[in-house]
């Protein structure tokens, strides 16, 4: 019969903690946890920590891949809030400081990749702002602003020349209002049907023929809407009520909603979108919400940064990568 060894070419070793770069088939055991683990083949998806960010933050807006992501701007917590202009780069092995955003602020509109993306709107608490910049992947130029003033807003669209925002908060409150670029002017199209808790809502589309919208704050509720190009339709409701939650995934039809706040507090949920209907897969491992990144990745392979923790009022550094079905995950090996 052949042994361990014989098959992997190692014996098992003995770490203080889970080695970095465990390969497939790998076992070890832990001697801190005192467990034997194993690099294994996730079926359903789960959460792993990741690379920290340089300057904690929350309500950073962020665009990109997996291994090729931006964070710009975003906000600290209470007792002293301060908004920030600092931009991060994410090559799949680290986070670099690069050239600030010309505007402190967070809740922004995001579209694009890592060498040409556009931020809209946001809070620059206060006021609401309705500037817009764009990153030619070296530096921050204003550019034609959005029409309706407003922070929190939800976006669509991986092409910053065509890209969509909705929802938001403004001077007067909650908004619906729905604009689309073409990559020269920004235009008011049909609103929302939901609108009195419509801010800081999840948000994803390819581009502004096909967008998703659902749950939001500050009446945190279960709705979704979906766009065709033309007008937003009514479509199956999340699971769980959520606002100040993070998208991961790039498209109308294949997404997911994490985090977030809502009765009775923040959540560790997360939710798998198919076009159909939300179904809940792997918890985040912390209690988290006010995390604003992710909105080109895929629901194989995204990034959660930054954020709040519940319990604690300032924000996090913290990143949490998340691996879809299929994708290598660390097990625990059991008795049973």
């Amino acid at each position: 019969m052949a042994e361990y060894k014989g098959i992997h070419g190692t014996k098992i070793q003995n770490y203080t903690s889970d080695p970095a770069n465990p390969i497939l088939g790998q076992v070890w055991y832990n001697e801190t946890s005192q467990t034997m683990k194993v690099q294994a083949v996730s079926t359903a998806g789960s959460w792993a920590t990741g690379t920290s960010i340089n300057t904690a933050r929350m309500n950073a807006p962020g665009t990109g891949s997996y291994t090729d992501m931006m964070i710009a701007g975003g906000i600290s917590g209470p007792p002293l809030y301060n908004t920030f202009t600092n931009t991060e780069l994410w090559n799949g092995s680290a986070w670099t400081e690069t050239n600030d955003i010309n505007t402190a602020r967070y809740g922004t509109g995001v579209a694009g990749i890592t060498t040409a993306a556009l931020i809209y709107g946001g809070d620059l608490y206060p006021p609401y702002t309705n500037a817009v910049e764009s990153w030619n992947g070296t530096s921050w130029t204003a550019g034609t602003s959005i029409n309706t003033t407003r922070g929190l807003l939800s976006s669509a669209g991986q092409v910053y020349t065509d890209c969509m925002g909705f929802a938001g908060y403004t001077p007067g409150g909650t908004t619906g209002a729905t604009e689309i670029w073409n990559g020269a002017t920004w235009t008011e199209v049909n609103d929302l049907n939901t609108t009195s808790s419509r801010y800081h809502a999840g948000g994803t589309g390819a581009d502004t023929t096909a967008a998703l919208c659902f749950g939001g704050g500050p009446a945190y509720q279960t709705s979704s809407e979906t766009w065709n190009g033309t007008c937003w339709a009514a479509t199956s409701a999340m699971n769980a009520v959520s606002g100040l939650l993070q998208t991961i995934g790039n498209s109308n039809t294949d997404c997911l909603g994490a985090g977030g706040g809502g009765p009775p507090g923040f959540t560790k949920k997360t939710e798998q979108w198919n076009g159909t209907s939300w179904t809940e897969v792997a918890d985040i491992p912390q209690f988290i919400r006010q995390q604003h990144c992710g909105n080109n990745s895929t629901t194989s392979s995204g990034k959660m940064v930054g954020g709040q923790l519940e319990g604690t009022p300032g924000p996090i550094d913290t990143v949490y990568d998340w691996l879809g079905a299929g994708s290598p995950t660390t097990r625990t090996i059991t008795s049973s």
